[in-house]
């Protein structure tokens, strides 16, 4: 489903069992079947509790270990896991898991941070359940939305 009641966004990991249909000559038709299945599909997707994904990356942080604090409480405030730590020397590698939408902004903030010292890389690696809260926000703002819409 290109656009879920929720948020809006498509509706993925869905599986659908047909168990039984009829056919009638006379109120069968394409239009018909299209109908019941979008009825039937808008009243189980209520009930199932979807849940609202985000995109997590993998975040990779190398530095000089004298801003190592910095680079923890930077990841904290944005919603990130640290995965690891590596101290090498005068150096260190943080990984973690950090939201996509938290990672905004991080270079400018890393570089005032560490006095331009450090450096990060970001890669995809899975989807995550956005917390309740930001689940909230993110559905009333799309009620709100569409309020705006259909006035």
């Amino acid at each position: 489903m290109r656009k879920g009641e929720l948020i809006g966004f498509p509706v993925i990991g869905i599986r659908v069992v047909l168990n039984d249909g009829q056919y009638h000559e006379v109120d069968s038709s394409d239009n018909a079947f299209q109908a019941a299945a979008v009825g039937a599909f808008r009243e189980v997707y209520r009930k199932a509790k979807p849940q609202i994904l985000e995109p997590i990356m993998k975040v990779s942080v190398e530095g000089p270990v004298e801003f190592a604090g910095n680079v923890f409480a930077t990841i904290n405030q944005r919603r990130g896991m640290i995965v690891s730590s590596v101290e090498d020397g005068a150096f260190t590698r943080v990984d973690a898991e950090v939201p996509l939408s938290e990672m905004f902004g991080y270079s400018s903030q890393l570089r005032s941070l560490t006095q331009g010292k450090a450096e990060f890389t970001m890669e995809f690696l899975k989807y995550g359940r956005v917390p309740a809260s930001v689940a909230e926000e993110l559905i009333a703002a799309y009620q709100e939305k569409r309020r705006r819409e259909n006035a």
